[in-house]
């Protein structure tokens, strides 16, 4: 049994670097970064967030400092924003032959069986009308192609996946990354495009993730990107 051990934190480890996803969510007061699976909401290293972005409804750029606290990043921008993106830089990671994962490339590891360097984006919509800017710097990114907060609990909302700047065919859609984080709800199409049903009158969290081999590179043989899309099903009444 001693030899199962190993095996299986690494399978749980590498499940969690690849596995955990990254969206924000506003809780007394704040924006707060989360990071987890499901229903899990998981302590991570702040210096991860790599970078955030807060827009107006217009498009056009608000200030945000990132607050790195003890176990995780709190968003605060200048004043309140339309839409938020933010960026996970989860690093690089390669395996041992004894199934350690070590937090470096593989040319710092060369005896290494594995290596992979993952990302997370996440885009928040919280105001309705808000005009989308070029979001460029989300690698992988759930653009909603009509206004999801004027969509309504029970309909459909047209959405288009985009993997550095190009529709992304055959993506695997979650619908609620929350509540059934392995339940696909849609298939993007050869256009990047599919429909997902909007399920929670609160925050939806829409999903998806892939996993992309790199050529030629001295630290890592594959690239993890996962990416959200939050929005309330209905607007807030106090």
């Amino acid at each position: 049994m001693k030899k199962v051990f190993p095996l299986l934190a690494a399978a749980l480890f590498i499940g969690q670097i690849q596995a955990h996803g990254l969206w924000t969510e506003q809780r007394r007061g704040n924006i707060e970064t989360i990071y987890g699976h499901g229903a899990e909401d998981n302590a991570f290293k702040a210096e991860k967030i790599s970078a955030a972005w807060a827009y107006d409804n217009h498009g056009k750029m608000i200030p945000v400092t990132v607050k790195r606290l003890d176990d995780h990043a709190r968003l605060e921008p200048l004043k309140p924003p339309a839409l938020m993106a933010v960026a996970l830089d989860n690093g690089p990671w390669s395996l041992t032959p004894d199934k350690q994962w070590i937090n470096q490339g593989r040319s710092k590891v060369p005896n290494s069986t594995q290596s992979l360097h993952t990302f997370k984006y996440s885009l928040a919509i919280y105001r309705e009308g808000a005009e989308l800017p070029k979001l460029d710097q989300l690698k992988m990114v759930i653009l909603p192609e009509t206004d999801p907060l004027a969509v309504g609990v029970g309909k459909p909302l047209p959405v288009r996946v985009l993997i550095d700047g190009k529709p992304a065919a055959g993506i695997d859609l979650i619908g609620d990354y929350r509540s059934a984080p392995h339940q696909i709800s849609a298939k993007t199409d050869a256009q990047g495009r599919a429909q997902i049903e909007v399920r929670n009158e609160g925050l939806n969290i829409i999903a998806a993730e892939v996993d992309l081999p790199v050529a030629n590179d001295a630290d890592i043989e594959s690239r993890g990107l996962f990416t959200s899309l939050t929005f309330l099903g209905e607007a807030h009444h106090e």
